[in-house]
């Protein structure tokens, strides 16, 4: 993980970090795992950030680039996919497909300048709400350390 954190800085533009950046990230969330695993959470009252907007899918798989970048478009600061662990997909190899849909949206995104690394894929289990809230936190620190999406500055700007 300290690879990634020192990837993300090394990419992050050179601009003051605002104390009151509040990120919007959105969460495909496998209904079968990750979903149920946000749900068990919730239940054992274990607080994750409250900017993140859980959206529940059948499988990750349902996921395409199309929808990742859509996210970001309509004001997403940060994405992440969350689904089975792999080789326990309910849908067989769902997972997988997400697993390389998100590799290929992750390479398109440094291309056009929003950057890749405000894109992420986590595989867990039903029961393992501790990692659903772990990685709510990581990608929630990683996206205020970016700072907002590039999409967001420039609709700002031209307003």
């Amino acid at each position: 993980m300290a690879e990634t954190e020192e990837k993300v800085e090394e990419k992050q533009p050179k601009q003051p970090v605002d104390p009151n950046f509040v990120p919007k990230i959105v969460a495909f969330c496998c209904n079968f795992c990750a979903y149920a695993a946000g749900d068990l959470a919730g239940s054992t009252r274990t607080e994750y950030p409250s900017n993140i907007k859980v959206i529940r899918l059948p499988c990750s798989g349902r996921v395409d680039t199309r929808l990742l970048l859509r996210a970001f478009e309509e004001g997403a600061d940060g994405v992440y996919v969350a689904g089975c662990e792999e080789g326990s997909c309910h849908f067989a190899e769902g997972n997988y497909w997400a697993k390389r849909r998100v590799k290929n949206a992750k390479k398109l995104l440094d291309e056009i300048g929003i950057g890749g690394e405000r894109l992420e894929m986590f595989n867990f289990s039903a029961s393992m709400f501790d990692k659903f809230v772990a990685n709510a936190k990581i990608m929630d620190e990683r996206i205020r350390k970016l700072g907002p999406s590039p999409v967001n500055v420039a609709a700002a700007k031209s307003k």
